[in-house]
């Protein structure tokens, strides 16, 4: 019984002893040069984790479209050289399905893979951001030397994409997203052109729907970044908002 009183009395005092004392309000001013540091090397390796997911992610995203456009070369050479052999009868019809196919299947999860990078890529954007924002809270003096945004919200987050001027849809056209798009648009509609020709269908009406296909693919995979993109500001709240401009 003595043993476990005292054990009873040891928790008390444990948990009676003081932790880590909570910062009134989150306010800077009021920490101490301890606790500043603390925090300086948390925000740190915080950054540093970040900036370590954004490459890696970055580098799967390009070796994946990498091999895309790698197996879409050797798709159209084999397609080529069995065409030579076959005189393009008998089964060369199937096996450019199948290749073709095969293709498109490819080139559709790449692109799923490809927009969804683009998503987390503007995640990383601005939880840096917000990162920046909390060294100005430590040290209101760097703000002078950061070319990057410390504003986590849509203006922050275009600043630190491009801190000079605005860029427009010049960043998304340019950009591997959409040529790895474009290519999985075409791909796809050769399969259906060819799909339609094989089937019986016109030279017209297969080229009709290839097209119809391609613009498909393209316009639809357009928009759903777009709307991706839209949602991931509608479901983001900032703590730090960039100042109005011309107001």
């Amino acid at each position: 019984m003595a043993g476990r009183r005292a054990r009873v009395q040891n928790a008390a005092m444990t948990a009676d002893a003081p932790g880590p004392v909570p910062f009134p309000d989150d306010d800077p001013e009021r920490l101490t040069d301890a606790q500043r540091s603390l925090r300086a090397q948390m925000l740190a390796t915080e950054h540093w984790s970040l900036l370590a997911s954004r490459s890696t992610t970055q580098s799967e995203v390009l070796t994946r479209i990498a091999i895309f456009l790698t197996l879409v070369s050797a798709g159209l050479v084999t397609l080529g050289v069995l065409g030579n052999a076959t005189g393009f009868r008998g089964w060369f019809g199937v096996a450019a399905l199948g290749v073709l196919f095969l293709l498109v299947l490819l080139g559709l999860i790449t692109l799923l893979r490809v927009y969804n990078t683009a998503t987390e890529d503007l995640m990383y954007v601005v939880a840096m951001n917000r990162l920046r924002g909390a060294y100005l809270d430590l040290d209101p003096g760097l703000g002078r030397y950061l070319l990057m945004s410390p504003y986590d919200d849509q203006a922050g987050a275009e600043r630190t994409y491009h801190y000079f001027y605005p860029r427009g849809a010049s960043v998304m056209l340019g950009s591997s997203m959409m040529v790895i798009t474009v290519v999985t648009a075409v791909v796809s509609g050769l399969f259906v052109g060819s799909l339609v020709a094989a089937v019986g269908g016109t030279t017209w009406l297969a080229v009709l729907l290839g097209v119809v296909a391609a613009i498909g693919v393209l316009v639809g995979f357009a928009r759903r970044g777009y709307h991706t993109y839209l949602r991931s500001w509608r479901e983001h709240v900032p703590l730090r908002s960039s100042p109005r401009t011309g107001s």
